[in-house]
Order: structure tokens, then sequence, then C-alpha cells
């Protein structure tokens, strides 16, 4: 999918970033092929990571744009909330999800020596760090509200 703004070298990772998912969900599964296999933890977990980084970037446009031009801060609020509504979803998809299985193929994984802490508790962090975010703008009714709602949150105008 193209721009109609021309962008020049303008926001290069973000460009890159789009491309490397459109390349992953194309080699994912092919046009006209059923996808090769379910999603595990570890897609989600990545998953994840790029929309929490989304959310924070959103957060800060939001900030930054809501003073000189309050309805388009309000619809980049709005693009926040729902962009952690699609988080929390793909949160909890990924504790829904089997865990593998490590001491099968003789390896253990060992936690404690990670400085992160344990792989299933990053999403987790991460996922806390981002509720908080988005809990000192937002009402829990704002959290709740279906994602066909085109309003901005109440607590954003």
């Amino acid at each position: 999918m193209t721009s109609a703004i021309p962008v020049g070298d303008a926001y290069p990772y973000l460009r890159a970033a789009s491309a490397g998912i459109r390349h992953h969900a194309r080699t994912l599964a092919p046009r006209g092929e059923p996808p090769a296999s379910a999603a595990d933890r570890v897609h989600l977990d990545v998953l994840h990571a790029h929309l929490t980084a989304l959310h924070q970037l959103l957060d800060q446009l939001a900030d930054t744009t809501r003073p000189p031009r309050p309805s388009a801060g309000r619809q980049l609020a709005t693009a926040h909330t729902r962009l952690w509504q699609a988080a929390a979803a793909v949160h909890d998809a990924f504790h829904l999800l089997p865990t593998v299985d490590t001491t099968a193929s003789g390896t253990e994984c060992h936690p404690e020596r990670l400085p992160e802490g344990p792989p299933v508790l990053t999403i987790c962090q991460r996922h806390l760090a981002a509720g908080h975010s988005i809990r000192r703008k937002t009402t829990p009714a704002d959290l709740h509200t279906p994602a066909s709602d085109h309003t901005a949150p109440t607590s954003l105008t």
C-alpha cells in the first residue's frame, strides 16, 4: 500500500517496520493458500511489541497534535485507545496459547539467568507499562467502548 503523500526520506524506520510486517504477512500466508500454521506465542509476543511501540508513538503524536489541531488530536487519541484494545486482545490470546515444552528437547530454560525475567513475563511487563500510559489519559468506560464507535475518549476532550 503506497501513500498519496510524497514522503521522500521522512521516517525511514517507520517505513521499514511497515514493510517488514507486510513482508511477514505475505510469507506467512501467500495469496490463495491457507496459513501454514496457527499463531504461536513467539508471533504474538513480537506482534504485541509492535502494537505497544505504536501505542507509545500515537500517544506522543496525540499530545503534540492536540494543542494546534484539536480535532486531529482527538482522532489520534481515539486511535491510541483502539490500539490499546488490540494490544490487550493480543496479550489475552498469548496467555490462551499452550506453552512450549523446553525440557523435551533436553535444553532447560533458566529464566533466573535472564536480566529481564522469564520470557513469558516480558509481554506482561510491556503490557503493564502500556496500561499505565493508557489509564492516565482515559476512563475505564473509554477502554471498553466497542471499536466501531468513532467518538473520542471523553477524558481527552
